[in-house]
Formats: C-alpha cells, structure tokens, sequence
C-alpha cells in the first residue's frame, strides 16, 4: 500500500512539473546576473576601454571582448588566458576567442586572468568563472519524492527536452497510476516510466546537452541579451556626457523655389496655343533661358476684322495713285523738279510699309520663350487652349537652387545654420537667409536656402526645419533613433549597464537638430546609452 502511495505521488508531481516552469527563455522573479537553464554558466569584466564575457560551453572557454563606451566587437586581437592550466593563448573563430577547458567541472569555481591587447589598447581582465553543480541521479530502485520528480522534470524540460517532455511525461504518469493497483507490474512499469523520462539508470540525459543563450526580459522590465545576440542585432552605445549644445526650435515649413532660378511663362495677349516644332515641352524636360516653349496666335474680333480689311483697302488705294503719280513724274523728268519725284517715292515707300505690316500683324503669333534655365515643373498647355492675358503657361524651376519657407510663431534670434528633414526622409542642411515682420496667419515667415543637392526634394513639399539659435542650452544630445516610446506613451532609452544587462530609463528630451536630441532629465553623465539597435532591443520578450 505505501508503494502505491508513494508512485501515486511521483505521478501527480510528474503531471504538476509543468506549472512550476519558467517559460523558454525567461526566469521569474531573477536577480542580476540571471540564472536561467537556457543560459550557459558564464563570468563578465570591465575596464575603462574594454569589457569582455567568458562563457564555458562543452569543456570550451568561449571569449567575447567588446569596445567599452561603443560596444563595437572587438575580433582581431591577441588574448591570452591565465587560469588553471597556465597561460594558454585563445584561438579567434568568427569574433569568438577559444581556448580548450578540461578543467572547467561543475561546482568549480576558477580565477580567471584575460590579457587583451588590441591595436594600441592593452588591458587584464580578471574575474572568477562559477560552475553550478551537477543535479544529482537518483539511484535504481530509490524512491522518487514528489518535489524531487518535479525539480528533476523542470530541470530536463528547460535544458531542451521541449514539448516531447511534456507528451511523455504525462504517458509515463498515466501508465503509473492505470498499474499500480497490479502489484508485480509496479516495479516494471515504474523503471520503464523513468527510463522514458531519463531518471533511469543507464537513460540518456539532456543535462549533458551544451545548453543555449536566450535573451530574456526580467519582471523589472530590463533585459539579459547575451554578447553574440547583441552582435547580431548590431547594438552600439554612446558615452553620455552633459555639454552647452545651440538651442534649437522646429518649425513648419515647406520648400520653395528660388526666386532668382525660377519663373513663369505667360501669355502678354488672348490667343489660341500652338506648340513649336517638336511640341510642347512636357514636365521634367529640361530647358534654357530664351528657348520657345509655345506660340500664342491672337484672337482678333469680328469689328477689328472688319477695320483692318477696310483699312488695308485704303492703303492699297493710296498705293495706287502714288504709283500713278510717280509713272507721269518720271515721264516728265525733264520739266519738273527732282524733288517732285524723290517725294512721292518717299511716301509710296511708306504706304507700302504700312500695307506689309497690317498683314504681317494679322498673321503673326507670340512666341513664349524661357525667362531662365531649369526644368519644366508645371505645364497648362494643349493645342487649340484659349490662352487669356496673363494665364500661366508653363513654371519652370531649377532643382538646383530650393528656399524653404518656415513659419515661427515666436521672435527668435535665428543662428547662421539649420536642418530640414521632411517625412520619412533624410535630413538636410540649411542657411539661414531672413526672416519677415509681417504676420501670416499669426507667424512670421523665415526663409533658409538648401545647401548643397539634396535628392528628392520639390516645390511645395512639407517639412519641418530644426533651426538654431543664438542661446545655448545644457544636457545630453543623443541620437533620435536612441529615444523610444515607452508602453506608458513616456520617453525611455535603454542603458547598457553591465556586458549583457540592459535597463529602460524614462527620459525627458527637447529637439535639439535633424539628427539628435538632448536629453535634460532622468538621465546622468557617465551612462552608456543604446543608439543602434535600441528599436530592436525594444522588441525583446
């Protein structure tokens, strides 16, 4: 009877054993440095140059040395390893440091001496390497308490054993429990159940299994990421120090073209469109200042018609008896003055002119020509359109030379330079050219040019400008991409407070330019601060 109490209990442990895990990858309620089976046994130091993490895995020393302030790996420098079997000289893999270690036994704890020397940084690291104990195996035909079952199963569970330890556990506690009311079969199906497990003696063991590095997140909210995750998310620190940076102020603002590298092509008279030879010049196409982009062919009234046909008859009939008059002066040559005949030549000349150019005016048509080189960024042309006096044809704008218009609702003292950056899009330079002093929609218009080629921009798009000003301010200036937005909707950045722990801080930050922000509280001086990465390193579970 106690027998059967006794594989009765082992049973109902075996089937309680997975509520007492912790779920892959995390460790309820550990304090640093975490304890976790899916965790090597593993020591960390620190200089003021460099910090290194010394994992032993599979009788192996596995040596990871990165820069302090950046965290940037260090792969091609030469380490040497004073421990139990002397100074050994690690072996570089893959930006892993080697070196054999057939004395690392559980339960031992080793001093442990690195000389790093990288380039021009040489440095000893010294730490102690702490091997957990082996979990003992209970002996054949020992009885099995309840709380030992349960600890040996959460213990196979977390080193791997996965789903399949669950499926098997709760069909070798069934088969347990369906025989032990059959006395000569308690024995027989107990081993058995046991050997699946791997309690028995002679079953394979996952405790031998070389164990893995999970990072995980602590009930606190920080976070354990091994240095081979870190290098695999690319994560990079920044040294804080508190400096007077300009102070800055974002306005709204949009682009705009210069106004000495762009214009517009109107039409000066009412008249029909008609493209020059090769047609009109479609957006994008490039063109030089007195190109012809068009022609406008004037739209004459039904009464001016009239006038000038009427007026053209006159003329021709002025034409007419000058050229008479002319034919008998010359006739008589002889008997007149030469004067006579040099006058009406003179006026025949010019009713002549007159008649040329009232033709020429009904035909001819205006050209409209480029007032300056750029390229075509509006067009409002087809053939056969009714221009009206005024109407704008074509904008051209040169994509060389952009202004951008801002909008401060403030007086401010602006400095020589400032950063564009529209959305999702890279930011920009800008100088600083004037600003106005009357109000538009209760703001002052600022003007900056773009400096240099920036790639992308066009008239008209939105952006936001990070203007400097003249007065300074004191804090800590961080890139943007550091600065996250914490569940609470807070500001928080992550801080790397030892080689593989990271802790969240609430954070208060101004703008400061295009690229940075500057931290002015819950942050100190002499902190490193996650810059490339931080969004992924948010991501942790």
């Amino acid at each position: 009877m106690q027998r059967r109490l006794q594989i009765a209990s082992l049973a109902l442990a075996l089937l309680a054993a997975p509520a007492t895990l912790a779920h892959d990858g995390h460790d309820h309620g550990a304090p640093p440095p975490p304890v976790s089976a899916t965790v090597a046994p593993r020591a960390d130091a620190s200089s003021a140059d460099l910090e290194m993490v010394v994992v032993a895995r599979a009788g192996v020393l596995e040596i990871l040395i990165d820069r302090f302030r950046d965290n940037e790996p260090v792969t091609d420098a030469v380490v040497e390893v004073d421990g139990p079997a002397g100074v050994v000289k690690a072996t570089p893999e893959g930006g892993v440091f080697r070196i054999p270690a057939p004395w690392a036994e559980p339960g031992r704890s080793v001093d442990l001496a690195v000389t790093v020397q990288a380039g021009d940084v040489v440095d000893v690291l010294t730490t102690t390497l702490t091997l957990p104990p082996a979990e003992p195996k209970p002996a054949a035909g020992a009885v099995v308490s309840p709380a030992q079952a349960s600890e040996t199963g959460a213990a196979m569970i977390s080193g791997g054993f996965g789903d399949w330890g669950f499926a098997l556990a709760g069909f070798a506690a069934g088969l347990l429990v369906a025989v032990s009311f059959r006395r000569r079969a308690v024995v027989a199906t107990a081993v058995a159940g046991l050997f699946l497990l791997g309690l028995a003696p002679g079953a394979p063991t996952r405790a031998a299994e070389a164990s893995r590095d999970l990072a995980q997140r602590f009930p606190d909210g920080s976070l354990f990421v091994p240095k081979t995750s870190q290098r695999i998310l690319g994560l990079r620190t920044l040294f804080t120090e508190i400096a007077d940076h300009p102070t800055t102020v974002e306005l709204p603002g949009r682009v705009i073209p210069d106004p000495d590298g762009s214009g517009v092509v109107q039409s000066s008279l009412a008249g029909r469109l008609k493209p020059p030879p090769g047609g009109f010049p479609r957006l994008g196409t490039a063109v030089a200042a007195g190109d012809v982009l068009a022609f406008v062919e004037p739209a004459v009234a039904a009464a001016d018609v009239t006038s000038q046909n009427q007026q053209a008859r006159e003329l021709d009939q002025q034409i007419a008896l000058i050229e008479r008059r002319l034919d008998r002066y010359r006739q008589i040559a002889t008997t007149i003055a030469r004067a006579q005949i040099e006058d009406a030549e003179v006026e025949l000349a010019g009713l002549e002119a007159r008649r040329s150019n009232l033709d020429r005016r009904q035909r001819a048509a205006e050209a409209l020509v480029a007032p300056v080189s750029g390229v075509i960024a509006a067009v409002a042309a087809t053939a056969g359109q009714i221009a009206e006096p005024n109407t704008i044809v074509f904008r051209i704008v040169d994509p060389r030379r952009f202004w951008v218009e801002a909008l401060a609702y403030e007086a401010h003292a602006f400095a020589a330079h400032a950063t564009g950056r529209p959305a999702g899009g890279e930011s920009f330079p800008l100088a600083f050219i004037g600003g106005g002093l009357s109000d538009r929609a209760q703001a002052v218009p600022v003007h900056f040019s773009v400096s240099g080629q920036p790639k992308g921009l066009r008239a008209g798009q939105l952006l936001t400008v990070a203007a400097t000003l003249a007065e300074t301010r004191g804090g800590i200036a961080v890139p943007r991409a550091a600065v996250l937005r914490g569940t609470n909707g807070r500001s928080l950045v992550w801080e790397h407070t030892n080689p593989e722990r990271f802790v969240p801080r609430e954070v208060r930050v101004e703008p400061l330019d295009g690229e940075r922000v500057l931290i002015v509280a819950g942050i100190e001086a002499g902190r490193r601060i996650v810059t490339g990465g931080a969004e992924l390193l948010n991501q942790i579970r």
